[in-house]
């Protein structure tokens, strides 16, 4: 999209139509860059940060899974480490704060690696992803509502577990696949 298709869009109404303590739903009536008048129904949210903690060893390296159960999805899911950017939190600190919460677990180095959308047809969420290295464990501080299983997986096993379905939380793929297509640069080949 050039810069004049992106003049051309307008938010003719915007009207809330939910708030709830994670996220609100607007109707918004556009006049999107095509030229089409549409009303569109989003789901605003403040943003996440999901953590690829990697734990690394001379002999291998392992990434940090969470269990826990999604309704939404209706069954346990295997996760990275993610939570909501509280109000007046840098994305940084989100990050070490979700990571410390729901697996107990500090990095003594970051580095951000992806920014992307979860869903971007109907929800803005924009998610940031931190690769965490160094880990030194702790304890886990996780929410009241939080019932979440931590386990470290080989990074083989854990991209054997994306393609075979095993996987199935986008974030999680993302970050999984990242790491197996950039590993030879980050942690040098053969290791």
């Amino acid at each position: 999209m050039t810069k004049s298709s992106r003049d051309k869009v307008r938010v003719l109404s915007s009207r809330q139509v939910y708030r709830g303590p994670l996220f609100s739903v607007t109707r918004d009536v556009v006049l999107e860059p095509t030229g089409i008048r549409v009303r569109r129904d989003i789901v605003r949210h403040t943003g996440s940060v999901v953590v690829l903690a990697v734990e690394e060893s001379s002999s291998r390296r392992r990434v940090l899974l969470e269990k826990q159960y999604r309704h939404a999805a209706g069954k346990f899911l295997f996760e990275l480490p993610a939570g909501r950017i509280d109000e007046g939190e840098t994305v940084l600190a989100a990050a070490k704060r979700e990571l410390l919460e729901e697996t107990g677990y500090s990095a003594r180095h970051w580095k951000r690696i992806l920014h992307f959308w979860s869903t971007p047809g109907f929800v803005a969420e924009p998610m940031s992803l931190y690769l965490a290295r160094d880990l030194r464990p702790g304890q886990a501080r996780p929410e009241n509502d939080e019932v979440i299983e931590n386990t470290l997986v080989p990074v083989e096993k854990a991209v054997a577990m994306v393609m075979k379905g095993k996987i199935e939380d986008a974030k999680t793929i993302a970050g999984v696949l990242w790491l197996a297509h950039q590993s030879s640069r980050i942690y040098g080949r053969g290791k």
